[in-house]
């Protein structure tokens, strides 16, 4: 006889509950293995034009140190009891150095400085440039005369580190590789924010690791610590730029922020509000007399020195810049050029023949993106804050350096410490939703064309992952990671 099956005994309690479904991974998560991908990517391959400007940047922030020491006899003369009138040091220029038009004149400022009168269209100096003749304000003595460039006042050292840092003397192709590191800069900073602040807080620490993981953490620290300033290097240093730059200055006339320049015309007294100036615009060769006091030509000239007590009497103080007239139906322009003061950039234009002020403008009343954009430049370039503005630069260079040597590091460590590791699998992109992707990648194109070292070098990132996908994928190898990794 069969035996009867055995029936289990009742278990006290209820049911076990049934198990809780698989979580929905949020987008933030499902977006940081693309993320990932495209910030090592970017890292691999923008790192070495990022690695020159840094280096670069680096010569640039201490040039304006280096070039008061190297130019010292030139820009420094002993303090004196009383200092000649602007017309008399601008003649002893003139005696020195005759060839050439006076394109500016820069009066000392402080005790102990020289004065700077710029001759423009001299023989055998640059077009670009002006002959900076350097004159003693107490004694008239000629100090030396250097060539300078922009508006900046650079000098032959800076001037060389600047072209070296813009376009590593290559002229206009070599901006291409300055505007592909400024394109760049943003998105492997704020891609690392967002791979830093994903991370499990017990992971951020450096202490007590060791390896690759100790490496990362350094990697991402030090980028927290200078994202802010990584950002404002490329957004500010895209202002400077061949093509995005000229979008940039698109946008900016078409929405009216570009930045006015002071009337210059005698013929209905001046009107308020000139056309657009460039903030890029470099020390131009203006024609006109020498700006002394007497005759200019046919006509009947004030003098610099009246010129200048007429715009000191408005309110131009500080630092100035005195432009003679272009031409007979034109106002000599004195503007403040003090960039170590944000503000100090107000200026007047003045009469030649009677010293009445036809027009002023302040720098308060320049546009808001006109402001923002000077003061960003001048930032950039190290101007704004005078010494701290330099050190603060350094700074960031120097973290951008070490960035980039862990970031290869971690690369090389992934494979052991024997070689650079694999890239990470493909087909991140897959497990992002479709209501963060299509708008991600909308937003992407639209920046791509406005910025477009930026697009360009992006497309033919993934072409080449998109060929390089199909060749493992005919060879059988073909891999895509999961979400997770």
């Amino acid at each position: 006889m069969p035996a009867a099956p055995t029936v289990p005994a009742p278990v006290d309690g209820p049911p076990p509950p049934p198990p809780d479904p698989a979580p929905r991974r949020n987008a933030l998560a499902a977006l940081r293995p693309l993320v990932l991908r495209l910030h090592f990517y970017a890292g691999v391959l923008i790192a070495p034009f990022l690695l020159v400007a840094a280096v670069t940047g680096l010569l640039y922030a201490g040039s304006y140190t280096a070039e008061k020491i190297v130019y010292a006899d030139e820009l420094t003369v002993p303090v004196g009891d009383r200092k000649l009138p602007v017309a008399r040091q601008v003649a002893a220029a003139r005696a020195a150095h005759p060839q050439g038009e006076v394109s500016a004149v820069r009066p000392a400022s402080g005790a102990g400085e020289t004065t700077r009168v710029l001759l423009s269209g001299v023989p055998g100096v640059d077009p670009e440039r002006a002959l900076a003749v350097f004159v003693n304000p107490y004694t008239g003595e000629v100090r030396g005369a250097l060539e300078q460039y922009g508006s900046s006042g650079a000098l032959p050292l800076r001037t060389w580190v600047s072209e070296l840092h813009r376009d590593l003397h290559l002229g206009e192709p070599g901006r291409l590789y300055s505007e592909i590191a400024a394109s760049w800069l943003w998105v492997l900073a704020g891609g690392g924010l967002v791979l830093w602040f994903g991370r499990r807080r017990a992971r951020r620490k450096v202490r007590g690791t060791a390896g690759r993981r100790r490496t990362l953490t350094l990697h991402g620290t030090v980028g927290v610590w200078t994202a802010a300033g990584l950002v404002f290097l490329s957004a500010t240093g895209l202002t400077w730029s061949a093509y995005a730059g000229e979008s940039i200055g698109d946008l900016r006339e078409a929405i009216g922020q570009t930045t006015p320049t002071v009337s210059t015309s005698l013929a209905a007294g001046g009107e308020a509000g000139g056309a657009a100036a460039g903030e890029h615009a470099e020390h131009g060769g203006a024609s006109g007399g020498a700006g002394t006091s007497g005759e200019s030509g046919d006509r009947k000239d004030i003098g610099l020195d009246a010129v200048l007590a007429a715009a000191r009497d408005r309110g131009i103080s500080g630092q100035v810049e005195v432009v003679p007239p272009a031409d007979a139906s034109s106002a000599y322009v004195v503007k403040e050029i003090e960039r170590g003061l944000p503000g100090k950039l107000d200026s007047a234009a003045v009469d030649p023949a009677t010293g009445k002020v036809v027009d002023v403008l302040r720098f308060d009343d320049y546009p808001v993106l006109a402001k923002l954009t000077r003061w960003g430049i001048d930032a950039h370039s190290g101007t704004l804050f005078g010494l701290a503005n330099q050190i603060l630069l350094g700074a960031v260079a120097v973290g951008l350096v070490l960035l980039i040597v862990w970031g290869y590091r971690m690369w090389w460590q992934r494979g052991r410490g024997s070689a650079f590791g694999r890239p990470l699998p493909r087909g991140a992109w897959q497990h992002v939703p479709a209501y963060v992707l299509v708008p991600l990648m909308a937003a992407v194109a639209v920046l791509g064309y406005f910025v477009p070292l930026l697009g360009i070098p992006l497309l033919a990132f993934l072409a080449v992952d998109i060929v390089l996908g199909e060749i493992a994928h005919r060879r059988g190898k073909r891999s895509y990671g999961p979400a997770g990794v």
